[in-house]
């Protein structure tokens, strides 16, 4: 098979990137490992920056999205004693829309096929050839059978643990990382929210996080130590829990009911430089990994996206090679200060192992100036919703 993108990772980095090419007539072809099913079954983000929103609008695939999500104004940090609100809106002019990452990438897969885009599910031992040269080849198996793609470039969307970043030299990158000393163990219930904006919340407990999907689905997140089991944590010990670090005011309206999932996940900051290698690019998780705290992740993919089709576009229609070259500068540009902005939130609202009275007495401090300062205010504002692409 021959095409001019070959595109390996079926997540909503790569199905944003399919459908932009497609929309001006570059031939591209998804590959990814998991079935369609099992793509659809990850529980991810759901608190989409304008950059999302915008490039479903530039689709045309933002009818569902507008008409099912959230919007918000503002969300809440809290601190055992008071809540305080930072009123997005009304700093920045912006807002953020609540809509799960699943059904984002659910309104993607369902217009490939009208559209064009051809998506090969199933697709294993997935190996990148020749970066390096002018004639990239992308060689995997499905149903048994051996394939082969020749593409002008390959783009890794295939997230932390696929084969595109480890495709380039030990000797031609670098990789910054901070792992952190505890994971978020995460609740999913048909319940609705017990508050219409997102509590973050720092409690002598540990940390806690009250979100939601809809106003009848609910996502409610604790820190718990690396070290603990879901299988030791019952649905009522979470919820027992959630009540105690989310303060009193908020537990007075959770609603309790059974989990339709729960699972603990790790947290690392991680950025992999360049994002560019040869005729290989790497967007979203491959590149780099942010912890939930702000729910940059998929709001970051997103812009990966955006900076990737404008230079592929630039290259393959108007023969703009520059574009290419600059790709991973300005990805990393932007996404080294969405780095920055969810390790300073995970600092201020997490207890680290490690702390002592001074650490914690700088998260106190730190959290009176932002209640007090309309400044500190609006700079998480402007972080929040997403900083100018």
């Amino acid at each position: 098979m021959k095409t001019e993108v070959a595109i390996i990772g079926a997540g909503p980095a790569g199905l944003l990137l399919g459908h932009l090419l497609r929309a001006e007539g570059i031939d591209c072809v998804v590959i990814e490992r998991q079935t369609g099913d099992h793509v659809l079954s990850r529980i991810r983000a759901g608190v989409l920056e304008s950059i999302t929103v915008e490039l479903m609008a530039r689709l045309g695939l933002d009818a569902r999205m507008r008409a099912e999500g959230l919007v918000h104004g503002g969300f809440n940090l809290a601190d055992g004693e008071r809540l305080i609100r930072i009123d997005v809106a009304e700093l920045t002019g912006q807002t953020v829309l609540v809509y799960g990452q699943t059904e984002l990438t659910r309104d993607l897969m369902d217009a490939a096929g009208p559209r064009g885009l051809e998506v090969v599910y199933g697709a294993d031992d997935v190996a990148l050839h020749a970066i390096d040269s002018d004639a990239p080849y992308v060689t995997y198996t499905c149903k048994g059978r051996a394939r082969r793609i020749d593409a002008a470039i390959v783009v890794g969307c295939d997230g932390f643990h696929g084969p595109s970043r480890r495709a380039i030299p030990a000797s031609a990158g670098r990789v910054f990382e901070r792992v952190y000393p505890f994971g978020w163990l995460g609740i999913l219930a048909d319940v609705p929210p017990c508050n219409h904006e997102l509590i973050y919340a720092n409690h002598e407990r540990g940390f806690a996080l009250a979100s939601m999907r809809s106003p009848t689905r609910s996502r409610y997140y604790i820190d718990v130590p690396l070290t603990e089991r879901i299988e030791d944590w019952d649905d009522d010990r979470i919820w027992d829990e959630l009540a105690v670090r989310l303060g009193p005011d908020a537990a007075a309206h959770i609603t309790r009911g059974p989990a339709l999932e729960k699972s603990i996940a790790p947290l690392r900051s991680f950025v992999f430089e360049p994002m560019r290698h040869g005729n290989l690019l790497l967007c979203g998780d491959a590149a780099h990994i942010v912890p939930p705290t702000g729910a940059k992740g998929l709001n970051l993919a997103a812009s990966d996206i955006h900076y990737a089709s404008a230079a592929l576009i630039g290259w393959l229609r108007h023969g703009d090679r520059d574009a290419i070259a600059a790709y991973s500068d300005k990805a990393l540009a932007r996404v080294w200060k969405s780095e920055r902005f969810s390790w300073s939130l995970t600092r201020l609202m997490h207890r680290f192992p490690e702390d002592g009275a001074f650490e914690r007495r700088m998260q106190v401090a730190e959290l009176d100036y932002i209640a007090s300062s309309e400044a500190a205010q609006r700079a998480i504002a402007e972080n929040y919703v997403g900083l100018p692409v």
